[in-house]
């Protein structure tokens, strides 16, 4: 197997692809060598600030036989659209989360893979924080004992900021709003630490001052397989959070980071809170938070995927999970906080797809 960086290409020149070009600068394993914008100015600018080379066409990022991948940071209404141009291409696809704006376009989008023989891959990083990893390995010890509950939130003042002209104004642009763009992340940790997800309850409220379409405020329930329960709480209209808490019957273990430095997560070891707490609060434990870097990890996951051909973990199956968990809180708001199983949104979608 080749020891040559795996060469990708970037789309979608915003405030999201300098984050990933930032954290790209680091990996041995992969380079990013073109960046495509529809806009002259974007792609300009993008290549001064960033040093990426700008590509004047999508057609010749296509077209490059040594571009062996292709990473999306474009609107989520453009996921599709772009993923089934690069996939026909032959190139393999690393898409922002969420997979798609609906779980049909999800569906296809995973479809891809085996259309076309190439690998997609979903940004859920918030799985690779070395905090939620520290949280996994105790669950799989054993240390917490039975976990019956796990609690989590992921909050910010987006909201307070929204404009018509932004796209996560519009509820078919951004479901649920802070349910897609926010507590996604959340519904894929619960996944990841909890197994299997079959019931979902979603309760939502719109408070923000600004009269954008979404809702701003969202509380969902869920029950796992093994009989525990879980919450996930996102406010889009407070200062930025993101905490997850796990509870076992000999133990509970927290992680909270610094939102501040979610764009810049190789310092979040500085300025995180992670803790087991086996009896009273007096004895909680303060433990280490290892340095990690979920960007930098999530595209070097995606490069090795380029390089193997082989799914890793951040597949459009874990990617499509966690946009059912989105549309059965969805349905649930619509049916007066009914419990929707999850197998029943994820067949309810198949069905349209195959039809």
């Amino acid at each position: 197997m080749s020891s040559s960086p795996v060469r990708l290409a970037i789309v979608g020149l915003g405030r999201w692809a300098k984050v990933l070009t930032r954290a790209s600068a680091k990996s041995p394993k992969f380079k990013i060598v073109a960046g495509f914008s529809r806009s002259p100015e974007k792609r300009e600018a993008f290549q001064i600030e960033m040093g990426v080379p700008a590509a004047a066409t999508m057609e010749a990022i296509l077209a490059d036989a040594s571009i062996e991948g292709v990473i999306l940071t474009v609107p989520n209404e453009q996921h599709l659209p772009m993923a089934a141009l690069v996939a026909k291409a032959g190139k393999h696809v690393y898409t922002e989360k969420p997979i798609a704006s609906t779980l049909v376009e999800g569906l296809q989008i995973a479809a891809l893979e085996e259309k076309y023989g190439i690998t997609v891959t979903v940004g859920h990083s918030a799985r690779l924080m070395a905090g939620i990893r520290k949280i996994r390995e105790a669950i799989d010890r054993g240390e917490l004992g039975r976990v019956a509950f796990i609690e989590a939130n992921f909050s910010n003042n987006r909201a307070l900021e929204l404009t018509p002209k932004a796209w996560r104004w519009y509820k078919d642009k951004a479901p649920g709003g802070p349910l897609s763009q926010l507590a996604i992340h959340q519904f894929d940790v619960l996944h990841y630490l909890g197994g299997e997800v079959v019931e979902v309850t979603g309760m939502s409220s719109k408070l923000s001052p600004v009269g954008a379409e979404v809702d701003d405020q969202s509380m969902t329930l869920v029950k796992f397989a093994d009989g525990k329960v879980g919450y996930v709480g996102s406010c889009w209209t407070s200062p930025g959070i993101f905490s997850v808490r796990v509870f076992g019957s000999k133990g509970l273990m927290h992680y909270e980071i610094d939102f501040d430095t979610w764009d810049t997560p190789d310092q979040l070891h500085k300025k995180s809170t992670l803790y087991i707490q086996r009896d009273g609060y007096a004895k909680r434990e303060e433990l280490p938070v290892p340095e990690s870097d979920m960007f930098r990890t999530e595209l070097e996951l995606f490069a090795d995927s380029c390089r193997s051909g082989k799914s890793n973990e951040l597949s459009a199956h874990n990617g499509n999970v966690a946009v059912a968990m989105v549309y059965a809180a969805l349905k649930s708001l619509e049916q007066n906080g009914q419990r929707i199983p999850i197998a029943n949104i994820l067949k309810e979608a198949q069905s349209r797809v195959a039809g």
